[in-house]
């Protein structure tokens, strides 16, 4: 567990952040191992299908996640505070309504991915493949809301390190599996699906037995865990915008998509590809945001908020270094890379083209989620909720729809740079504005 409250601003958060980026960087590796593997072995049409099935699979859990981050807040608050009692409960209550939550999701997932599948109007020629990946994908989702749920509280403890061992494990393990399923043994899509859930099955085994043994506040067992309305209430009032915010995004994500599967399925294919590398190229900001909310939360809860402007400063140049060489090297090798997952030429040229587009603005990204990660540590999610809405909503579906059919694929491209920006500016300007101060679950002290 690492206390963000004494020490330098800077190295505190890039300490907690790089452990956070390779663990991201490995989760991320499930889905663009399962596209080259799909992609290299069945073919495009099996590539398009896995990469149809993500934006589905992202609504369904997009929700939870929400509500786990904002549990994540609630025990970075009271770790920071020395609140170790209330710790330990929100750490039970997380894994309870997690559990619940897993179960119903698969239950409706599984009910529900055909009739949304038509309803996008995806190709016939790939339906029954992505099909048959989301139903056992849907499947393991208790295991998946369980093992990130455990990163997730580490993380908010201060503890970066242990779920990139983790992550580590679960990667190798799917890598290997993944090749034995759909190259070996040539289940095809089924194998993709199969290789991340018990992947992630081993990892999570893995990281219940381990903690059980080792840690002092986390004790994973049916017997022993106890419900706290009040943890999860307040996990609900924190959590729940950050949840729609993910669920609306996700939705956005669908939107984009069925716009995306009107120019066949070459496009589908090149798109699934670039958005997979695309997240890996994201990660810096994501996990350098992720850092920051804990450091906000934490000396939030131990009233240093003297200490958050440094970090915030701290962290626009680490992240920002790091996007910057992050998008020379996508504008210079995107093309080569995109040969990793396919031979196709098609699909090569759409996905390098949205490459080429998109990577210019990636420190438009990370701004935004620099400035968010503030207010998402100081316990305001509501806003930054609603600047999503507005800018995926109100900026970048409409503007996907009205300048693909004017332009083509390319008008689906300049939809996400335009949406970044709106994003930013609100971000920037709702920071500046200082409202977010108020909003801390262990009251926020001016000085």
């Amino acid at each position: 567990m690492k206390d963000f409250t004494t020490g330098h601003e800077g190295k505190l958060i890039f300490r907690f952040a790089a452990p956070m980026l390779i663990g991201n960087v490995f989760q991320q590796l499930f889905s663009v191992v399962d596209s080259i593997v799909v992609g290299k072995f069945i073919g495009k049409e099996a590539l398009a299908a896995v990469g149809a099935s993500f934006p589905v699979i992202f609504v369904m859990v997009s929700m939870i996640i929400g509500l786990v981050m904002g549990t994540t807040v609630v025990i970075s608050q009271y770790f920071g505070a020395k609140d170790f009692v209330k710790v330990k409960r929100a750490i039970d209550t997380m894994y309870i309504y997690s559990s619940v939550i897993g179960i119903v999701t698969t239950i409706i997932g599984i009910l529900i991915s055909e009739p949304l599948l038509r309803l996008m109007e995806l190709p016939e020629e790939i339906m029954p493949q992505a099909l048959l990946y989301l139903k056992i994908y849907l499947s393991g989702i208790v295991i998946f809301f369980g093992f990130n749920g455990t990163s997730a509280v580490l993380r908010g403890l201060g503890d970066s390190k242990t779920p990139l061992y983790f992550l580590i494990i679960a990667s190798i393990a799917n890598i290997i599996l993944v090749l034995l399923f759909v190259g070996v043994f040539k289940w095809g899509v089924a194998g993709a699906a199969y290789s991340t859930l018990l992947a992630n099955a081993i990892a999570f085994g893995l990281a219940i037995w381990w903690l059980n043994k080792t840690h002092k506040l986390i004790r994973i067992a049916i017997k022993g865990l106890h419900f706290d309305r009040e943890t999860f209430q307040q996990s609900l009032r924190i959590g729940l915008p950050t949840g729609v915010q993910q669920t609306l995004v996700a939705m956005g994500g669908l939107a984009l998509m069925d716009i995306v599967y009107k120019f066949g399925t070459d496009v589908i294919a090149g798109y699934s590809v670039a958005s997979r590398l695309d997240m890996l190229a994201l990660i810096p900001a994501m996990s350098f945001s992720q850092a920051l909310s804990t450091f906000v939360g934490q000396n939030i809860g131990a009233n240093k908020p003297e200490r958050i402007k440094a970090g915030l400063i701290a962290t626009i140049k680490m992240s920002g270094i790091v996007t910057i060489v992050t998008t020379i090297f996508i504008v210079i090798w995107g093309h080569v890379v995109m040969k990793m997952f396919t031979n196709d030429t098609e699909v090569i040229r759409f996905g390098d083209q949205y490459l080429t587009i998109v990577s210019l603005f990636y420190i438009t990204f990370t701004m935004m989620f620099i400035y968010n990660g503030v207010t998402r540590g100081a316990g305001d999610t509501l806003f930054p909720m609603l600047f999503s809405i507005l800018s995926l909503w109100i900026i970048r579906i409409p503007f996907a729809w009205y300048f693909s059919g004017k332009i083509g694929v390319i008008g689906i491209w300049w939809s996400i740079p335009a949406g970044w920006a709106v994003g930013l500016a609100l971000s920037y300007f709702y920071y500046k504005s200082g409202r977010w101060k108020n909003k801390a679950v262990v009251k926020y002290v001016s000085n």
